[in-house]
């Protein structure tokens, strides 16, 4: 194999042939979003952990209680971010429309802010849970949870940049164009590429939700494994003297992990979109639940003057 590789007059040892790794944006907008009330939540710590009967002799009681400037300010903030998440299902329904960003982008944003909210709303509550907002919490949380999930569904069907389904069609030409690239960029034979990225089928009915999820779990860690082996044996002609441009090296990861991630999502693509389906029906009514309970707990404050609006 290392012999059909062209020597590159740009050669790198190779230690240096993995690329910088990037944190992903979506990351660090989460940690930005939850630095903030987790901060607070440190600071308060002796408020928080008081009893009902010392938190009103609390120093920072005029500050951290939900009506207080502190408590008010997250609550606002709260609402505001959980009447945008409803934007996403609207921008869903209009479909490919230019200029109002794609669906996928909207997808994350969505996301960051359900991950977060859970959060600022505890800080806003001082994290004590009753009533009709304790109700909004737990579906809050449940929705948050059931989020994730959706999330791992979504990223587990193939879709295009604007976030649109593909069809099985679109994912064949997509492999085979890898296929040559990843060929062209290492100076193989395609042939050789497709053996060496075709994934065992761990075989197994995938009929069911449990089945599902243990198939596209088992089918990440296989690809996480067979990527460790590509990296692992390309380094190797490295060791073996080969000259390989480790820039190119890196392309073709990249390229041969999306391969290998549309070969085993065409195999399970029924079964997954049956599931993301299943988990659209169960997440709505909850999502629903929430909307409700917040409305009606903001209304209540509003009507017992608890807002800065008396």
């Amino acid at each position: 194999m290392g012999s059909s590789i062209v020597q590159s007059t740009t050669t790198y040892p190779a230690r240096q042939n993995e690329t910088a790794r990037t944190v992903s944006p979506d990351a660090v907008a989460l940690g930005v979003a939850l630095f903030v009330p987790a901060a607070v939540t440190v600071w308060g710590a002796t408020y928080y952990f008081a009893t009902v009967a010392d938190r009103v002799r609390h120093p920072l009681h005029g500050l951290l209680k939900a009506s207080g400037d502190v408590g008010q300010a997250f609550g606002v903030l709260g609402l505001a971010l959980f009447l945008f998440m409803w934007l996403y299902p609207v921008r869903k329904w209009l479909g490919a429309i230019r200029g109002l960003g794609s669906v996928a982008n909207w997808m994350r944003i969505h996301t960051v802010v359900g991950l977060s909210l859970p959060l600022l709303i505890a800080v806003h509550a001082g994290w004590r849970f009753r009533g009709v907002i304790g109700l909004g919490y737990l579906a809050m949380l449940v929705v948050s949870a059931s989020g994730i999930i959706g999330r791992y569904l979504y990223g587990r069907i193939p879709r295009s940049r604007a976030g649109l389904e593909l069809t099985r069609d679109e994912v064949a030409a997509r492999r085979r164009a890898q296929v040559t690239e990843i060929a062209a960029t290492l100076r193989l034979d395609p042939r050789q590429i497709e053996e060496l990225l075709a994934p065992a089928d761990p075989g197994g009915s995938v009929g069911g939700i449990a089945a599902t999820f243990r198939r596209l779990v088992s089918d990440d860690w296989t690809r996480w494994r067979m990527l460790g082996a590509l990296r692992r044996r390309w380094r190797a002609l490295a060791e073996h003297g080969a000259q390989v441009d480790g820039r190119a090296v890196e392309r073709a990861l990249r390229l041969a992990r999306d391969e290998i991630r549309y070969a085993q999502q065409l195999r399970v693509l029924d079964a997954t979109q049956r599931v993301f389906r299943y988990w659209h029906v169960a997440h709505r009514p909850v999502s629903i639940t929430a909307l409700l309970a917040v409305l009606i707990h903001v209304g209540v404050a509003i009507a017992m003057g608890q807002t800065w609006l008396r």
